[in-house]
């Protein structure tokens, strides 16, 4: 029986995606900052584990409390919207700590049981930020972009070991809590001066007719954490499958 280990299990993507992999009779670590357990089913198959990704010795103590894991997915991330012209220098590095290197160092902190082993997967969820340019969303573009080039490279680097590398790509979502966690960072993120624009750009988002689903996202992870061909990108959900189509 295989092993999960997902980061940002607490709502979402990630708790979603836990959900998933346990109906499908794997072992779950779901690991978050602050554990819920009231979120996720009891089960002796299911784990909640505590990790911030942006804390070395919390990856350490979450991975030697997980033991050996198959399939690492990196799902943990902040989000950011508003006018790079006003964004603080602090909370772009911020969101860069967890969506960029939080990543990296998750990844870092795996890779020496997977190369032993000579198997194991990685899957990087980025966002559809990165398939088409999407305004307002500067920075965290740019935290995902780097996740892409990441992984494409990793991907290569670690052939030799048989160790996979995939990116999930997910689409625009409503019903996540985005802009609801992100709320105290993007205060005063959209002076006067670009309030026509961003009201223009709200606006459309509440036209969009084919948006993405947490379970969108969770069957786009699950289909890559099984896939054995070179596929690397994986887009989840209708909005995102349209802009590589």
């Amino acid at each position: 029986m295989k092993t999960v280990l997902i980061t940002g299990c607490s709502s979402g993507y990630g708790l979603e995606t836990a959900r998933h992999f346990h109906a499908q009779g794997w072992n779950v670590v779901a690991t978050m900052r602050t554990p819920r357990e009231d979120v996720l089913p009891r089960s002796d198959r299911l784990r909640v584990v505590a990790l911030d990704v942006t804390k070395p010795e919390s990856i350490a103590a979450a991975l030697e409390a997980s033991g050996p894991i198959d399939v690492l997915v990196n799902n943990a991330g902040i989000g950011l919207l508003g006018a790079f012209e006003v964004t603080p220098m602090a909370t772009v590095r911020e969101v860069f700590e967890t969506n960029t290197f939080g990543v990296m160092a998750m990844t870092q902190a795996v890779l020496p049981q997977f190369r032993a082993r000579k198997s194991g997967v990685i899957v990087n969820v980025t966002s559809s930020a990165t398939l088409a340019p999407m305004p307002l969303v500067a920075v965290y573009t740019a935290s995902k972009m780097a996740i892409e080039g990441f992984t494409a490279s990793l991907a290569f680097e670690l052939e030799a070991f048989n160790v996979r590398v995939k990116l999930v790509e997910p689409g625009y979502c409503p019903n996540t809590s985005f802009t609801s966690n992100g709320g105290a960072r993007m205060e005063g993120l959209i002076p006067e001066a670009y309030a026509p624009f961003a009201g223009r750009i709200f606006a459309s988002f509440g036209q969009l007719t084919a948006v993405t689903s947490a379970s969108d996202v969770a069957e786009g992870v699950w289909r890559a954490a099984n896939d054995a061909t070179g596929t690397l990108r994986f887009p989840a959900g209708p909005d995102a499958v349209a802009l590589v189509s």
